[in-house]
């Protein structure tokens, strides 16, 4: 048998102490009364003497000392093999996700989507960055859903002061953090900006094995943008800006091996973007724990501990009490 904290066993060492104190206590309380009455007071009819309750009440500190130390048995060691996979997920931060075209505009739809993933997830690990003419870090590698889901939705555009979509800004903070991955895959949440020609990204997520999987959120008919004061964004003649969905970023998700998605309203569709990650991942990353086994005692000591502080306290007869009080009466 061995113990979880066996520095706590340490404070047995206190007893011995504890029951010097008692008898001194006793022994002060002697000379207050007179002999015979003292020996009427501390009559045990029908109950315990005292020195068997104060060898009981500090048995159950002893075994309640125990019983914090946590004694277990050593049942061996158990080998568990868990796979987990691994992506990255950026959500495009430019000033075109303020469009209205898809309500409350396409960041927040964004965000939105990102909570019906990680409810299809299990197992996996997911790092957030943020990207607009550069990347930003928001979350490293976690599979701790509710702390990612709170950085996101904590996400604001109103200090983002850059322009444009650089969506190689994305894949190379991706794949710094996906570095020595056997598969990559990176999830990308955008409107596709307004670039046509994707021809280096392309070159780049296939020369870092990076499979790009795209979310697209927009609509062909466009929609207006808004500034920090909400202003609408208007060009140098005072015409409103009508930012449009550019669908030719679907050629970086299907040249890397990714999939292009467009946004729907259904919630079930976040699960199909979800399966289309972890098949084409197939566990990226997989990892051997050893757990050790063991049989917990602790309830043992502690029960025999709750029983002997209860004896001890309610093992008093009736007449000890009332002989007390009439005592005190007496003194008055």
């Amino acid at each position: 048998m061995s113990f979880l904290y066996p520095y706590i066993l340490t404070l047995l060492f206190l007893l011995p102490l504890f029951w010097v104190l008692a008898r001194k206590r006793e022994s002060g309380l002697r000379g207050f009364f007179a002999p015979e009455l003292y020996k009427k007071m501390v009559s045990n009819r029908g109950g315990l003497s005292a020195a068997a309750r104060r060898a009981l009440m500090l048995a159950a500190v002893g075994l309640g000392i125990i019983a914090l130390a946590r004694p277990y048995i050593d049942r061996g060691e158990m080998k568990i093999k868990s796979d987990s996979a691994e992506f990255v997920a950026a959500f495009d931060i430019s000033r075109s996700m303020t469009a209205n075209d898809v309500y409350p505009n396409r960041f927040e739809m964004a965000k939105r989507k990102f909570h019906d993933l990680l409810s299809a997830l299990k197992d996996t690990r997911v790092a957030v960055i943020g990207f607009s003419s550069r990347a930003f870090l928001i979350a490293p590698l976690s599979d701790d859903y509710e702390s990612l889901k709170y950085l996101v939705d904590h996400m604001s555009l109103e200090y983002v002061s850059l322009k444009g979509t650089s969506l190689m800004a994305a894949l190379e903070a991706a794949n710094s953090l996906l570095e020595k991955r056997g598969q990559k895959a990176l999830l990308v949440f955008t409107d596709g900006g307004d670039k046509r020609d994707f021809s280096k990204e392309i070159d780049y997520a296939k020369k870092h094995g990076i499979k790009v999987f795209i979310y697209a959120i927009g609509t062909k008919k466009g929609g207006v943008m808004k500034l920090e004061n909400g202003d609408i964004v208007r060009d140098a003649k005072g015409n409103i800006v009508i930012t449009r969905l550019n669908g030719a970023i679907a050629d970086l998700a299907k040249e890397s091996g990714g999939v292009y998605r467009v946004y729907s309203l259904h919630s079930g569709d976040m699960k199909r973007v979800a399966a289309d990650i972890l098949k084409r991942l197939k566990n990226s990353r997989s990892e051997e724990r050893v757990v050790k086994m063991r049989e917990e005692l602790f309830y043992y000591p502690l029960a025999a501990s709750i029983v002997l502080f209860m004896i001890s306290l309610f093992s008093l007869p009736r007449e000890v009490f009332a002989m007390a009080g009439s005592t005190k009466r007496g003194m008055k």
